[in-house]
């Protein structure tokens, strides 16, 4: 039976890589070669979020349970919430030959890396912390307390940037689109 590859794509929170991960999702080059698991997660859903398309959304009681009962592939706690890939989503697609895509933190790519070897990892940040900052302010939807926290967290992430495979600065999202989706491309086709 053949078997995909786990294609892990990660960076601070403003950078664009859920952007990029649902832009690649649509790409016609990747269309056939890559899925996606759905993400459980504890954090309210923002305007625009469906149930079961971009997270489940549980409690944190049913999440602590999850846990327990070994249902997810990696899961972390982010910002006060947790989030999590489940663990038979993964199985199946990667049993059915198929690529996963993953849009995780840091914490969670580093899990993922020492359970598997056959991982493709990219970090996506934008130009400068300058940036990173006017993307998480234009968002509007958190205090200024949680973007100083996200800005902590970001400089520390970046000092992992140099344990990924590939590391993409998305300072133009079409072009940054295109590196990643190529980047795969060649890892997916050269295996």
């Amino acid at each position: 039976m053949s078997k995909g590859k786990i294609i892990i794509l990660s960076g601070p929170s403003g950078s664009g890589k859920t952007t990029i991960y649902k832009q690649l999702l649509k790409d016609k080059r990747l269309k056939d070669k890559l899925a996606k698991t759905v993400s459980i997660t504890t954090r309210p859903k923002r305007s625009g979020e469906k149930e079961g398309v971009d997270y489940y959304f549980v409690t944190p009681k049913m999440f602590r349970y999850k846990i327990r009962a070994g249902h997810l592939f990696e899961y972390q706690k982010v910002f006060n919430h947790y989030y999590g890939t489940p663990k038979k989503d993964v199985r199946s697609i990667l049993r059915s030959g198929k690529n996963i895509l993953l849009c995780i933190d840091v914490k969670g790519a580093a899990v993922v890396g020492k359970k598997y070897r056959d991982v493709v990892t990219l970090f996506i940040k934008t130009a400068t912390l300058e940036e990173l900052r006017r993307r998480l302010k234009n968002r509007k939807t958190e205090s200024e307390e949680i973007i100083r926290l996200r800005m902590e967290t970001a400089r520390q992430e970046l000092q992992r940037a140099k344990d990924y495979d590939y590391v993409i600065i998305n300072d133009e999202l079409k072009t940054a689109v295109k590196k990643v989706a190529d980047i795969i491309l060649s890892e997916i086709e050269g295996a």
